[in-house]
């Protein structure tokens, strides 16, 4: 039986390889953009492209592993975003472009999905909020290592250069995982088909953490996808706009745990969660409007991450174990929903505003919508307790 830390760590880069996948395009939006005569909007559309399968996948994801296997779904995820990569590499064509990321969010979604069940299963019980603190890291270092390696490669070796370096991390991982995966030793117990139903409040307290989750991510998203390019308006290169972004990232992968602990430690996950999500919105507006940058980045890196650990504790409270793979689902559908229009949207805002700055007002309103969503989450939660009978 491997470690589950080691276990942890092959998860951990497979999900990393996703994350530069799916920044790979945003790094280099301002070249990709003329190779492929494309403007904001345009670039906007494929960024999001990567999260349109994930709205039809997620639900039936964790069924899809649960009979094949989640190893077995987990490699062909990864199989199929090599694949997209590929496609990417071999043509220019814009349907091609749109076919090569279709592809690769398919499997994307396949580890999104499966990979934090498969994190559950190792840790449940044993440091859980540890394991999933490192897990969430994934993703903002792998952006974070994207906007840093992938422009100089680019300026090196062209956008193709930047392909092949994306297509070796996906087959690193995909090594990774076929080599050192294994199931944990543990048996699970079948559940009736009533227990493994959601009740409509459950159901709408699941739609509205997802909610939150993906509007968090959409405040995220707008500052990688749109900060460098909005820098490089500034007259900043698109390598140093893209390492300057990259400080709101690195910081962040210490800043999530931050929160967590915080979070646990005070027994105050909303609070931490709304007064966080309002200093993150209010920096990105300060990053979008005013001129000190790298001091604005800094702060955001250090203030972006403190609610994550709050955000995604929030599915445990209404899920039970036999409800967990379903409302795991609906949780990530509406983050692919979500993701899917986010970024073609900021590519609209800005086009009509002229300035790629404009997409980050939209992460703000996102971030700002946070705390409402969390209130009427609450609410949901104490449905239940206000129509139970009163016994005399």
């Amino acid at each position: 039986m491997r470690s589950r830390w080691t276990i942890l760590a092959v998860l951990f880069v497979a999900r990393a390889a996703m994350a530069v996948q799916f920044q790979s395009i945003a790094a280099i939006a301002p070249e990709m953009g003329k190779d492929l005569n494309a403007n904001l909007a345009d670039i906007g559309v494929l960024i999001g492209l990567y999260f349109a399968p994930g709205v039809a996948l997620a639900l039936p994801g964790g069924a899809i592993g649960k009979h094949f296997g989640d190893k077995a779904v987990v490699l062909a995820g990864l199989a199929l975003m090599l694949a997209g990569e590929i496609l990417l590499c071999v043509s220019s064509s814009w349907s091609v472009e749109i076919t090569g990321r279709l592809i690769s969010g398919l499997g994307g979604v396949l580890l999104n999905v499966l990979m934090t069940k498969m994190v559950v299963d190792w840790f449940a019980g044993r440091q859980i909020a540890t394991a999933m603190a490192i897990f969430i890291n994934s993703w903002p270092l792998g952006i974070a290592l994207t906007l840093i390696v992938l422009p100089l490669i680019q300026a090196e070796f062209g956008i193709t250069g930047t392909e092949i370096a994306v297509m070796a991390l996906i087959a690193a991982a995909l090594a990774s995982v076929g080599l050192f995966y294994q199931r944990p030793g543990q048996t699970i117990a079948p559940v009736s088909v009533e227990a493994s139903r959601l009740a409509k409040h459950a159901v709408w307290a699941v739609l509205l953490a997802g909610s939150i989750w993906a509007f968090y991510n959409v405040g995220f998203a707008m500052i990688f996808s749109f900060a460098p390019s909005m820098l490089v308006e500034r007259g900043w290169s698109t390598a140093a706009a893209g390492s300057a972004v990259s400080i709101v990232l690195w910081l962040a992968a210490l800043s999530v745990p931050v929160g967590g602990y915080l979070a646990d430690r005070t027994g105050s996950r909303n609070a931490m969660l709304v007064a966080s999500c309002l200093a993150f919105a209010a920096l990105v507006l300060v990053l979008w409007r005013g001129s000190e940058t790298l001091p604005t980045l800094v702060a955001l890196g250090l203030v972006c991450g403190l609610p994550a650990g709050a955000i995604m504790s929030l599915p445990t409270r209404t899920l039970a174990p036999s409800t967990r793979a379903l409302g795991m689902g609906l949780f990530y559908t509406v983050y692919y929903a979500t993701m899917l229009v986010a970024p073609w949207l900021g590519g609209k805002f800005a086009l009509w505003a002229g300035s790629a700055g404009a997409a980050l007002g939209l992460g703000s309103a996102a971030l700002l919508a946070c705390p409402i969503l969390l209130w009427e989450f609450e609410r949901r939660l104490l449905l239940p307790e206000r129509t139970v009978p009163q016994v005399n």
